[in-house]
């Protein structure tokens, strides 16, 4: 069981997350409101946390005039939160995932949904390494479980933070792409393609979809499924629509609606499930209680169990 959004429901309890640094202006402001996110998941049902480190990053801090320094410390800083949250339910194993948006995050257009991004394939690395190196270099309760690598919308990327990994062969990840359909990632390759390519990492332990239309979601498990034996994660987002233009989110958000939706999802072979964008802790709830029916799924024999999940 994962958590559901962050930024959103840090929204719905006050905060401000419209400027460029989006819920990372709330681990410097209100840290106590990201703690606070992260117990009402916990609560609902979640045994995985998602820090509210999406969109913190060097390239991020820098254009609003803050230091690497900063940034870094954000990082870790958020860690520590959802570790002292998890450590409120000394009598659950909560897994601490560090969020880690892609290089279209940082530059809060967009561009993650396209992935036309108009740099190179090394400035991509770097971007990744730099975070990669904080947190693989932690201690104590600034270190993560895994690195959860979000919203990725193409192979090229993917690639890159493979790259970025190479010197950290025992650092646990995820990677989970954002998807325009049933088949094909937001920049337009194979999910299938872009999946085989991460599961041949030494580093990756799960490989999913995230931020993407719930009702997309069995055909994607499908996808997933067929292009490798690793774990498979989904935490797509409420089913509501962002309109670009008027900037508001239309259509609904129903959690009873997404708990029959994420029978399905368990039903075609999820084995991590949450909620990305609008889904709050109600959502989660849902999802757990769908998981109820449903045996644990046995290890891949392609792939072998994971060490962490």
């Amino acid at each position: 069981m994962l958590d559901g959004g962050m930024a959103s429901e840090l929204e719905y309890r006050g905060a401000r997350i419209d400027g460029p640094l989006w819920s990372a202006h709330v681990l410097e402001v209100a840290p106590e409101k990201v703690r606070a996110v992260h117990r009402a998941y916990i609560e609902a049902g979640a045994e995985c946390i998602l820090t509210a480190s999406y969109q913190v990053s060097r390239m991020g801090y820098a254009e609003i005039g803050l230091s690497a320094e900063r940034a870094d410390a954000a990082l870790l800083r958020a860690v520590e939160l959802a570790r002292r949250a998890a450590a409120e339910f000394p009598e659950r194993r909560v897994v601490v995932a560090a969020s880690l948006g892609p290089y279209g995050a940082a530059l809060h257009n967009g561009a993650e949904y396209h992935g036309n991004y108009g740099c190179s394939f090394g400035e991509l690395v770097e971007f990744h390494s730099e975070r990669i190196r904080v947190l693989a270099e932690a201690a104590d309760l600034k270190s993560p479980d895994l690195l959860a690598f979000e919203t990725l919308p193409s192979l090229e990327e993917a690639e890159a933070i493979g790259e970025a990994l190479a010197p950290w062969p025992d650092v646990a990840a995820w990677f989970c792409f954002t998807c325009k359909d049933a088949q094909h990632v937001a920049h337009g390759e194979l999910l299938s393609e872009c999946a085989a390519a991460v599961a041949r990492f030494p580093q990756t332990v799960a490989v999913g979809v995230n931020c993407t239309q719930p009702a997309l979601m069995p055909a994607l498990i499908g996808e997933l499924r067929g292009a490798t034996g690793k774990p498979i994660v989904v935490y797509p987002n409420s089913g509501e629509g962002w309109d670009a233009a008027s900037r508001q989110w239309t259509g609904s958000g129903d959690s009873m609606s997404f708990a029959a939706q994420a029978e399905k999802w368990f039903a075609a072979g999820a084995q991590i499930v949450g909620g990305c964008c609008r889904t709050r802790p109600a959502h989660i709830r849902q999802v757990a209680q769908a998981a109820t029916l449903f045996p644990p799924f046995a290890k891949s024999a392609k792939d072998g169990a994971p060490k962490l999940l």
